[in-house]
């Protein structure tokens, strides 16, 4: 019969059983009508419900059944007693129950005296084992008249609270003298770690108040893992190991050591433990040391920055520029055998933080992975856009649930190094509410004076942010908060003219769209007419966005056709593009004929780059002289309606215009796209020029668009945006371009190829503009 739980039959011992498989019921039944007797074996696993030869020990028990009782529904309670250890030689069978063929395995007896001191010590030991554990005392007597040492070896081994495989062991053993070695063992094991159970126990109820009651059994596995060698728990073993690891600085490792000997602390199903784990592994896990950057090489970043954007001269040599300086001062600092690290004030001037600026689609985004390309270094992204919580930098506090650090934490983890380049997208998207002001947090980020020791909310230790190279991104500098913005240097990217678009079409963005989809170089053949044609007809944009996302439709569409078997390659011409792309959505001439008076074309700037507007004016009788303003004009745009207004009636007689023209009537000035909100002073010329349109009946010329601020007395002022405008004209059709006098030099910005198509005319008062913009001649008129 296989025994489970642990349970082991000792020769001598009276032992109680509940048998319940068939197959041992069946077994019973049969020895009961023999001579009761039957083999006992421990089973060596309890996974298995009915137990083969694989499932037993080779060494068991003869016992005999004394008394049976039917419990009802199959269960038999039986009492068996042992007889005498056996061997099994091999089974016979395994149905319906297991057979097997056995041997008598007595024990040897001890020779000599040492039998007796053996004895005697065991009965010394159970002595002091009746004080530890509750055994009855008569347990004691029961022991000391037992003058058989073998006797005297199982009853104390029945007694005794041991595992299964313990008893199986003393079972097992061949020699008397050898069981009642191991008995000593057992109890003395028994004996100690009942004495130091009690003691940690009295201990930690001292020192523990009634509020700690609930550690009580934590601090005594802990005290009994400390005493046993056995240390703390796997887990907090690697814990340990990956924060040593880590090479945290000394204010970092005693906020780890503090926090792990809490969680030590803590029982297991304790809410903190989580909390307390995920903050020691974001600690364990930052790059406290690590760095990556290599060696400066100029040429090298050169080439990288060339190769991966056309144009931008500018803005390549100023990137240029910083990095020699970071390479000059560092191979200086490492010949005079100084620390490469400046005074803050210093690191400042040295390092400033870069800023571009632009509209979409220009290049701000890549130019930051192309100069962590030059310098070796890893390239982190943090999208601003839309922050409004200062925690998103800052970190939240650990007491909150699902509490992370910021978001410049979160990038240095991503980055696995300390000096990445983070690119800082879209800062002029962050906006404050309740929560806090992002930008706030910022300034002590972007500050060299203050970044080696920015302190995240989540983290409570400061981490040096002094080798990271942060870039910004924004589209506008007007929502960027004054003391943020003094502390980068802004680096302005402008919309691309036509054939800079061209150019980037044929090298970057075809090539990028063959490999997304792909296809192989020169299976796809732009030609350049084609490409100007989407440029022209299927874009409006400063960037190149819009131009990939229409590269893209195209190759798609022949890349189906190459599935389908279409032989290669494809040359798509200005047909193609149309059969692909559908009917051109932008008309010939970008900007609309001017046929009537009262219609001037003026230059806006917006964060997508420059825009063509036209201002419309128109006048009706009406019983008092008002002014009507449409188009989701902003207050300063109002103020320059009405400071035109009140200059071309001023000065009527000088324009050729009807001095009464304005009066009882109400004049209407509409600026088109009235669901998109505008403002600024750059479009008074604009005004005043449609105003004296309208007055004196002569319509503006069509190829001509202003831009400038006009003041009470006809004065022009210099605005700003005036590349982005200039181009935006150029891509309208625009020929002539009338600016203020003091934006001449502005005009070096704009690229070549845009200036030798354009005639620019530079005012510096508003006859000079209607003189240019109405002609000289005309007669005046309404």
């Amino acid at each position: 019969m296989p025994l489970r739980g642990g349970t082991v039959v000792f020769p001598f011992a009276v032992v109680p059983l509940a048998v319940g498989q068939p197959r041992s019921v069946r077994l019973i039944d049969d020895v009961m009508r023999a001579d009761r007797r039957l083999v006992f074996v421990a089973q060596n696993t309890d996974d298995v419900d009915l137990a083969g030869p694989d499932h037993v020990y080779r060494v068991g028990t003869i016992g005999v059944v004394h008394h049976l009782a039917r419990a009802g529904e199959g269960t038999l309670q039986v009492v068996v007693q042992g007889i005498e250890r056996v061997r099994i030689l091999e089974f016979t069978g395994t149905e319906p129950y297991l057979q097997a063929r056995v041997e008598r395995a007595p024990e040897r007896p001890v020779e000599g005296p040492e039998g007796e001191v053996l004895r005697r010590a065991v009965l010394e030991l159970i002595a002091k084992l009746v004080a530890v554990i509750q055994l009855p005392q008569e347990f004691v007597a029961a022991a000391e008249a037992l003058t058989d040492p073998l006797q005297l070896c199982y009853l104390v081994g029945a007694a005794m609270p041991l595992s299964g495989a313990q008893r199986q062991e003393l079972l097992e053993l061949d020699t008397v003298e050898a069981k009642l070695r191991k008995l000593i063992e057992f109890i003395q094991h028994e004996i100690a770690v009942r004495e130091l159970g009690r003691k940690i126990a009295q201990e930690t109820e001292q020192r523990l108040s009634k509020s700690q009651r609930e550690y009580f059994l934590r601090e005594q596995l802990r005290s009994i893992q400390k005493e046993l060698g056995e240390g703390e728990g796997e887990e907090l073993a690697e814990l340990r190991r990956a924060l040593d690891e880590a090479g945290l600085p000394p204010e970092a490792r005693a906020e780890a050591d503090r926090e792990l000997e809490r969680l030590a602390l803590l029982p297991a199903g304790s809410p903190e433990q989580g909390i307390i784990r995920t903050y020691l592994d974001w600690l364990a896990n930052l790059p406290w040391q690590k760095l990556s950057g290599s060696a400066i090489d100029i040429e090298r970043a050169r080439t990288v920055l060339d190769e991966d954007h056309y144009d931008l001269d500018k803005i390549k040599d100023r990137i240029l520029d910083y990095l020699a300086v970071r390479k000059l001062r560092a191979e200086r600092a490492a010949a005079a055998g100084d620390g490469p690290d400046l005074p803050p004030t210093e690191r400042a001037a040295a390092e400033p933080i870069l800023c571009f600026v632009g509209p979409p689609g220009v290049g701000k985004t890549s130019l930051g992975q192309s100069i962590a390309r030059a310098l070796d270094r890893k390239f982190a992204r943090v999208a601003l856009g839309g922050v409004h919580d200062e925690a998103e930098i800052r970190g939240h506090r650990r007491t909150y649930i699902g509490a992370m650090p910021g978001r410049i934490i979160q990038a240095l983890r991503q980055a696995g190094t300390r000096d990445p380049v983070i690119m800082l997208d879209e800062i002029d998207k962050v906006g404050s509410d309740w929560r806090g002001d992002p930008a706030a947090a910022l300034l002590e980020v972007l500050d060299p004076a203050q970044n080696h020791r920015f302190t995240d909310t989540y983290l409570g230790v400061p981490f040096d942010l002094s080798a990271v190279l942060f870039i910004a991104t924004a589209n506008t500098l007007d929502t960027i908060s004054p003391p943020l913005r003094d502390r980068m240097e802004v680096m302005q990217l402008s919309g691309y003219t036509e054939d800079e678009k061209l150019h980037i079409a044929e090298r970057y963005l075809v090539p990028r769209q063959l490999r997304a989809h792909g296809l192989k170089p020169g299976e796809i053949v732009f030609e350049p007419d084609a490409l100007r044609h989407i440029i022209r007809r299927y874009t409006r944009e400063a960037g190149v966005r819009g131009l990939e996302r229409e590269i893209a439709g195209v190759v798609r569409r022949v890349a189906r056709r190459v599935v389908e078997g279409e032989a290669t390659p494809v040359t798509i011409d200005v047909a193609a593009v149309e059969r692909y792309l559908g009917r051109p959505r932008i008309p010939e001439d970008a900007f609309i004929r001017i046929d009537r008076p009262g219609i001037a074309t003026g230059l806006a700037w917006t964060p997508a780059g420059g825009d063509v507007l036209q201002v419309e004016a128109a006048a009706m009788p009406a019983g008092e002289e008002r002014l009507i303003l449409t188009g989701q004009l902003g207050d300063v745009m109002r103020e320059s309606v009405q400071a035109a207004l009140t200059w071309v009636r001023s000065n009527a007689a000088k324009l050729g215009i009807d001095p009464g023209f304005f009066e009882h009537k109400a004049v209407h000035v509409h600026v088109p796209a009235g669901a998109v909100p505008k403002d600024g002073p750059s479009a008074g010329v604009t005004m005043a020029t449609a105003l004296v349109s309208l007055a004196s009946g002569r319509p503006v010329r069509s190829d001509v668009a202003m831009t400038g601020e006009i003041t009470l007395h006809g004065r022009v002022l210099p605005v700003g945006g005036i590349k982005e405008k200039v181009l935006a004209a150029h891509r309208a059709g625009i020929r002539t371009v009338i600016l203020p006098k003091e934006n001449e030099r502005d005009t070096e910005d704009v690229p070549e190829e845009a200036r030798k198509e354009l005639r620019f005319v530079f005012v510096t008062d508003a006859s000079e503009v209607i003189r240019e913009a109405l002609g000289e001649g005309a007669a005046p008129g309404a």
